[in-house]
């Protein structure tokens, strides 16, 4: 008996009954499905450019790099709003969902045009960044650069509406509605292969454009994303009713703007910096050669693939245990993040070995060179014996920042990855001679570091707290 209680209790703190399955499952499922699409589509995305050629693959990627910055930023800076969203959503409070929105609105407009400025007038620079004079020919860097090029003057006209996309997205799922953002995504996805399809490669009399018929297909899908989501919307007001009279005045109390400030200010500065710290790794990739580049860029496409129940078990702790802190319920949402964490460590130990077993067979999709093949089956490899690392990370992440301790997860993410991530790759692929897929794991692996240091407040409970109350 006493070993039966003993597993009792061990089951209700890291497992959890049925009850909480199926309120899980019912939250992440339209997520995985949308960004199981998306991710499918990238996928797709990236063979039909990489049968182009390996300077277009390559050019692609390197803005696809830079543009990862202004993703990640806007990321960032809707995420002190969406904590303090979630939390009102928590108690019903329409007007706090409200206001929430129209600072992520304000703070995203800001940010996508300082974005444009920025890449119009530096965009060049940017790209040689990443083009090595000393490991490729004059003719592989003109190739490159060019194709960079039309691929990047393209693809900043569809930078605001994933903004404003984000900023209802984001709030819609702090409301427990993920149907709408997972609809609008696949009308976006399939939209965007279809136009992929005939621009890139010149089908239905249209002429072949290449890398710049990828952007196009992009922004395009992009704009029809937003279009059906206010659409949607605006159309049912009587259900979404917190957008209600949301431009008729952008009025915010200037308490809750403070309390966002310092809430969300670290998170901006959070996914700037890191996404700006993982562009400086790849850089430190890149100096072996535009093939790691092309390698590099493969396997993070089809690594997306394989994350999509890590980031949609993100999604999971931001609203669970969001709505439980809004709520006061601290105990239930110390019990609900450690089942969550719990299942996204077992579910991807066996994606990890998923991954292994077909790594020698994704990179025959790919009309690449066989060194280049050769490398992407080498770093999937690598990557299937990290993954539950990143998501034991990417779990503890997403658990902090839940109970408003932003500053807490500046240090675990940006600051840990330009202090340990930035040095390890510039010294293992400048000062070294490893070969570059094992040089790619040892990165990698340094994940594990993070949640060795963010375990100790997890198991404390030091995290959870309930901001909109203070």
């Amino acid at each position: 008996m006493e070993n039966t209680g003993a597993f009792g209790r061990i089951k209700n703190k890291f497992i959890g009954d049925r009850a909480f399955y199926a309120s899980v499952i019912k939250l992440i499922i339209p997520i995985i499905i949308q960004q199981g699409i998306t991710s499918f589509v990238n996928l797709l995305d990236n063979v039909m450019v990489g049968a182009l050629s390996t300077a277009a693959i390559s050019g692609v990627a390197i803005v696809n790099q830079l543009v990862f910055i202004f993703n990640l930023s806007i990321f960032g800076s809707l995420s002190g709003p969406s904590i303090y969203s979630a939390q009102y959503a928590g108690i019903k409070d329409d007007e706090g969902v409200r206001r929430c929105f129209r600072v992520k609105l304000i703070i995203g407009t800001l940010l996508s045009v300082a974005a444009i400025v920025v890449f119009s007038a530096f965009g060049d620079r940017l790209i040689w960044l990443y083009l090595n004079e000393e490991t490729n020919s004059p003719e592989m860097l003109a190739a490159t650069l060019a194709q960079a090029k039309d691929y990047l003057w393209v693809i900043l006209l569809g930078l605001p509406p994933f903004m404003v996309a984000q900023c209802y997205g984001t709030t819609l799922r702090e409301t427990g509605e993920t149907v709408v953002p997972m609809r609008a995504s696949i009308i976006s996805i399939i939209i965007n292969l279809v136009l992929n399809y005939i621009l890139i490669y010149g089908h239905l009399g249209m002429p072949a454009l290449g890398v710049k018929g990828a952007a196009i297909a992009t922004v395009a899908a992009r704009y029809i994303e937003i279009a059906y989501m206010l659409i949607h919307t605006y159309r049912r007001l009587d259900k979404y009713h917190y957008f209600k009279k949301v431009f008729r005045d952008f009025n915010i109390p200037g308490a809750l703007v403070r309390k966002i400030i310092i809430t969300g200010a670290p998170l901006l500065v959070n996914e700037f910096l890191w996404s700006t710290a993982m562009a400086i790794k790849n850089q430190c990739f890149s100096v072996r050669g535009l093939d790691v580049v092309a390698a590099t860029n493969i396997t993070s496409t089809v690594w997306q693939i394989f994350a999509i129940i890590m980031f949609s078990m993100g999604s999971a702790i931001s609203i669970m245990v969001g709505q439980k802190l809004g709520a006061g319920d601290i105990d239930g949402a110390i019990e609900t993040d450690t089942r969550l964490i719990s299942i996204s460590f077992v579910m991807h130990l066996f994606i990890g070995l998923l991954i292994i077993a077909l790594s020698g067979v994704i990179p025959m999709i790919y009309n690449v060179e066989q060194n280049v093949r050769d490398m992407t089956s080498g770093m999937l490899i690598a990557a299937g014996c990290t993954i539950w690392m990143d998501a034991l990370a990417h779990s503890s992440y997403f658990t902090i920042r839940s109970g408003g301790r932003t500053v807490i997860t500046f240090l675990l993410d940006s600051v840990f990855t330009l202090v340990v991530v930035v040095p390890l790759s510039y010294v293992l692929c400048n000062w070294t001679n490893m070969n570059v897929c094992l040089v790619y794991g040892l990165v990698e692996a340094a994940n594990i570091l993070k949640f060795c240091i963010a375990l100790p407040i997890l198991i404390s409970g030091s995290w959870a707290h309930n901001v909109i109350s203070r």
